[in-house]
């Protein structure tokens, strides 16, 4: 066994598991757990960038835990490969004058706390589970964000032209032996169309007055923070009194970002605004440039059951259309739906697996499965109750496009996939080169236990 190996137990989890959502696209779950504590020391260093065992044993346990305890081969060497490319590339893009502004590292850190508060429950419980606050914990971890940026930069910049032709798609297939072609889960393309009733004037009113005597309440001396908590129907701040954390203007909505950053010092508030959700009172915590902090109080105006009903038969309506071949349903998202992530993409919806419209049936939101197993292929379902994400309820279609069988990978089924696995492999070679040619004019060094790893080849010829 490597022996490096052998001393990357589990250990202390508490930091891990924030770094494992910081970090990694899909987070992780995992249990508080203590273990030994090791002497740190370096493991590798690239130029003037030193990688502790610690650094290493962060990664280990992340893919520790994903894999639920089954562990790759040459795991700590792959890691130490992937963090010594990470670090030459930070320092060529030092070179190539690369900077990441502080707004771009602003907005990572703030989407990933994000992120992580709504894993953990609470702004409140996260700051208790790791005893600092929000502010601390982002300084802690700003370094290595912008760190990663930087990389991840550099790198799109040096694979950003990599295209493929077919006929290297071909021979890249051509090359997998038949047993060892990866095998594809049955998928599905869904559609959907979204349709969301018609608010009556009267409730429009009443939620407009709520807010209104809310707002006269501050004025009046009573705690916003404190009115948040009870009356806001924001379930995303309401907890943390109404707080936003730092945003910028892309992250609101363009009525809500334009009252709040008419706000001029901390305290004050705005008059009662109305933005696609409802309408609000804003008011300032602090401001940075073009990021600002915010609290708000957040009231929906209601619907009643006739307007859910009239917004079931305009649904209806667009069903028949389509069915009746009168528009494609592609025409009828454009024209009718307001789910704005897709009416635009011809109402397809996209996986946050693959990036495309190609989900795994597993994959599926459970509503939506259980919608589309019983359809067969080019049929649209009855309109259903939809309630979204910002709790806005609705009715919506679904159309089932394609679905695929489980199978064997071909060029005939699976090209954009096969295109996909192509271009990122020569994109690795393009970096592998890369590597080769910036090692022999930096300082390397590798732990002697890494030296049998064949990935690490390129590393060690250029160690001294």
């Amino acid at each position: 066994m490597h022996s490096s190996l052998k001393k990357l137990k589990p250990i202390d989890m508490s930091k891990v598991i924030l770094i494992a959502v910081l970090f990694i696209a899909n987070g992780l779950y995992a249990q508080n757990t203590q273990g030994p504590k090791l002497v740190d020391k370096v493991e590798g260093i690239v130029g003037d960038k030193i990688i502790l065992l610690s650094d290493i044993q962060t990664q280990y346990q992340q893919i520790y835990q994903q894999n639920k305890g089954v562990i790759p081969d040459q795991l700590p060497c792959s890691i130490l490969n992937d963090i010594m490319t990470q670090k030459l590339l930070i320092i060529q893009a030092g070179i190539d004058s690369i900077v990441i502004g502080e707004d771009d590292v602003n907005t990572e850190l703030d989407k990933r706390i994000r992120y992580f508060t709504n894993l953990i429950g609470s702004v409140e419980k996260l700051e208790a589970y790791y005893g600092k606050s929000i502010l601390q914990i982002k300084d802690e971890f700003r370094d290595e964000i912008r760190s990663q940026l930087l990389a991840q930069k550099e790198q799109s910049s040096l694979i950003k032209e990599a295209k493929v032709t077919p006929a290297e798609v071909q021979q890249f297939f051509n090359k997998i032996p038949a047993d060892s072609l990866p095998f594809f889960n049955a998928q599905v393309e869904v559609g959907q169309i979204v349709i969301y009733p018609k608010v009556g004037k009267e409730l429009k009113e009443l939620a407009y007055q709520t807010i209104a005597d809310l707002r006269e309440r501050v004025i009046k001396g009573e705690s916003f923070s404190k009115l948040a908590s009870v009356y806001s129907e924001d379930p995303g701040s309401r907890d943390n009194g109404g707080e936003l954390g730092f945003v910028s203007r892309t992250d609101l909505d363009p009525a809500f970002a334009a009252a709040a950053f008419a706000l001029k010092s901390a305290g004050d508030m705005s008059e009662v605004i109305e933005s696609k959700f409802g309408y609000h009172i804003i008011q300032l915590i602090e401001r940075r440039g073009e990021r600002i902090n915010v609290r708000h109080i957040l009231i929906k105006p209601k619907t009643s059951s006739k307007d859910l009903e009239r917004a079931k038969a305009i649904c209806d309506s667009v069903r028949q259309l389509v069915v009746k071949d009168s528009i494609t349903f592609g025409q009828a998202a454009a024209k009718f739906s307001e789910d704005e992530n897709t009416k635009n993409n011809s109402g397809m919806i996209i996986s946050t697996q693959s990036g495309t419209t190609m989900f795994e049936m597993g994959d599926l939101d459970k509503n939506i499965y259980l919608v589309i197993d019983s359809m067969k292929v080019g049929e649209v379902s009855p309109p259903e109750l939809y309630t979204d994400p910002e709790g806005r309820q609705g009715y919506r279609l679904f159309y089932l496009k394609t679905q695929t069988k489980p199978h064997r990978a071909n060029l005939t089924d699976d090209y954009d996939r096969i295109q996909q696995m192509t271009l990122v492999r020569k994109q690795g070679r393009i970096l592998d080169e890369w590597i080769k040619s910036k090692v022999l004019g930096t300082y390397i060094y590798i732990d002697p236990d890494y030296k049998a790893c064949s990935i690490m080849s390129h590393w060690i010829l250029a160690d001294r």
